[in-house]
């Protein structure tokens, strides 16, 4: 099956949908800025596409990471959902999927990206993040480097979640409340 003809499960009970029927991608001559948009309107929470074509990969940019240690190429056009910082999609690792974000319904014609530490710990290739939002936390080189407290906005997928948990239990053993190393030195809150 080429990558265009994914299909997706309706779940009207209608005949199943190929990803080029929802999908669209807008390529460019500049490097990285080729991106895709939506052809169909969803609500929140909804199916976008399983995750189908994929095959065991390395960590590059083009892969995403499934478990604490492996990642996949996904084969398919999804692979042009870039990062946002306010992302209209998840990408959902346990259960192979692309899903609209709860928080909101997904238009037609609107850019498909997702928050891409929801699935990375650290990135192949960090970036400046040029997404504009208001939620923009301008520097992308994974869940590893970024405060708890912004990654609580987030759905994380389950292997970012054991690895945060892994590291605040690292740093409890040698870190402060806020779970910054303090190199051995204790802290009591003042400089």
């Amino acid at each position: 099956m080429s990558p265009s003809q994914e299909t997706i499960p309706d779940a009207s009970g209608a005949a199943p949908r190929e990803l080029s029927q929802v999908l669209a991608i807008n390529r460019s001559t500049k490097a990285f800025s080729s991106y895709a948009v939506s052809l169909v309107s969803l609500p929140a929470g909804a199916l976008y596409a399983p995750i189908t074509t994929a095959t065991p990969g390395v960590k590059a940019y083009t892969s995403v990471q499934v478990s604490e240690t492996a990642h996949i190429e996904l084969n398919s056009d999804l692979v042009f959902c870039n990062h946002s910082c306010d992302p209209s999609l998840i990408f959902d690792m346990e259960r192979n999927e692309v899903r609209v974000v709860d928080e909101r319904a997904l238009k037609e014609g609107e850019k498909v990206t997702f928050f891409y530490p929801s699935t990375e710990w650290e990135m192949a290739q960090p970036f400046d993040c040029t997404c504009g939002t208001e939620r923009c936390v301008k520097r992308i080189s994974g869940a590893k480097d970024m405060d708890e407290e912004v990654l609580k906005r987030y759905r994380l997928n389950g292997h970012i979640e054991r690895l945060l948990e892994q590291r605040r239990k690292e740093r409890g053993q040698n870190g402060n409340a806020n779970g910054h190393p303090t190199n051995g030195h204790a802290t009591n809150g003042t400089a």
